[in-house]
């Protein structure tokens, strides 16, 4: 594990027996890097950690799951603040120190008289991180915990994400922290950070709707000394690339992940154009989950971009290794086309025959299992 992290989690009562509640914490001073949801209704325990993003001298995240604290009003960002200040004190950090993370119901302010109270029972002496018991505790409707842990030189690397609905990210991801021992200046873990982010995260989609409590951040203490900046950027990406697919095949109600690779774009700009179109299309999505060999929904997907550089006669689709466009499919084809969409993950491959733009985006199937959670997620 990283060296020098501590943490705590509780059920705040949110929950009904499980942890909704987690802190972690650098014990020593560290650098960071975090970027947050562009949603014009954005919660106020984003725009708190956002107001001081710029310090880049977090130490450490406290999350509530189960109550996304947004739509709340001025109680809302109260009580966003109280609660980071409380944890602050607790743990002995200055409140512009903690990313404050909120995830679940929107509209329904927080039930601060269980949330202080269990504030209050959190050790004076916090124990070595468990990191396995944060990642379950920030979860809402994911079926599992998601984390990752990886070495960089003497360095290690953490990741812990939750998410599977309402997620298609323009910044970062629903929740998603980093923790790492690694030493590296505050403007360099910023640019890798976000180089990163915009590969991965960004490139993620589960139903085209961006969050209103997007947050995402990295937390450098730097006590295994100094590391590449390329090496760990290299080790960051699979990190969160693992946390990617992970969240998208655990996606609310899905049954398969989809990897949409673009090449041959103009750039990676319009690859991930067409990658989100295709990614995105609920026919795409579930003809995928029937096993339907219908290329014509990728080919209308493509074609409905408002792009006039794209060119059927230049184009060709895939499915896996096998081509559906432009070659004519037979039965033979077809048939072979739909034992490879029978597998639990499935690669879409699209060239556009116009450059060495390339962009991969990742997803799920849409099954009627998402319509019925989410036709009464607050009931």
């Amino acid at each position: 594990m990283p060296r020098g992290f501590r943490s705590h989690t509780a059920n705040l009562g949110l929950k009904d027996s499980a942890d909704d509640f987690a802190v972690v914490i650098s014990e020593t001073p560290a650098v960071s890097a975090a970027v947050f949801t562009r949603s014009r209704f954005a919660g106020p325990s984003v725009l708190l950690s956002q107001g001081d993003a710029a310090r880049q001298d977090a130490r450490g995240m406290v999350v509530i799951s189960r109550n996304a604290n947004v739509a709340t009003g001025r109680a809302g960002a109260a009580h966003a603040a109280e609660v980071r200040r409380l944890v602050a004190e607790a743990v002995g950090v200055v409140p512009e120190q903690l990313v404050i993370g909120s995830t679940g119901v929107i509209g329904r302010p927080y039930p601060m008289e269980s949330i202080r109270a269990g504030i209050a029972e959190i050790p004076a002496a916090l124990p070595p991180a468990d990191f396995e018991a944060a990642a379950a505790a920030i979860m809402t409707t994911d079926t599992r915990a998601k984390s990752v842990r990886l070495r960089c030189g003497e360095a290690v690397l953490v990741g812990i994400a939750k998410g599977v609905g309402m997620i298609e990210p323009n910044m970062a991801t629903l929740l998603t922290f980093f923790f790492t021992d690694a030493e590296l200046p505050a403007g360099e873990l910023d640019a890798v950070f976000r180089r990163v982010m915009d590969r991965t995260f960004n490139a993620l989609s589960i139903d085209t709707d961006t969050s209103t409590s997007d947050s995402a951040a990295i937390f450098a203490n730097g006590q295994a000394g100094p590391v590449d900046p390329a090496a760990f950027e290299a080790v960051l990406y699979r990190a969160a690339l693992t946390l990617v697919r992970d969240i998208a095949s655990d996606g609310e109600g899905a049954s398969k992940l989809i990897e949409v690779r673009v090449t041959g774009a103009r750039d990676a700009a319009q690859a991930k154009r067409v990658g989100k179109s295709v990614v995105n299309s609920p026919l795409v999505k579930s003809s995928v989950h029937g096993a339907d060999p219908n290329w014509g929904r990728v080919a209308m997907a493509i074609g409905k971009l408002d792009d006039d550089r794209l060119d059927p006669a230049r184009t060709t689709i895939r499915y896996g290794a096998l081509e559906l466009f432009p070659a004519e499919p037979d039965d033979e084809r077809l048939a072979a086309a739909g034992a490879y969409l029978a597998g639990t993950e499935v690669v879409i491959g699209v060239d556009l025959g116009l450059g060495d733009g390339e962009f991969t985006v990742y997803g799920c199937d849409l099954t009627p299992e998402y319509v019925e959670l989410n036709s009464g997620y607050t009931t």
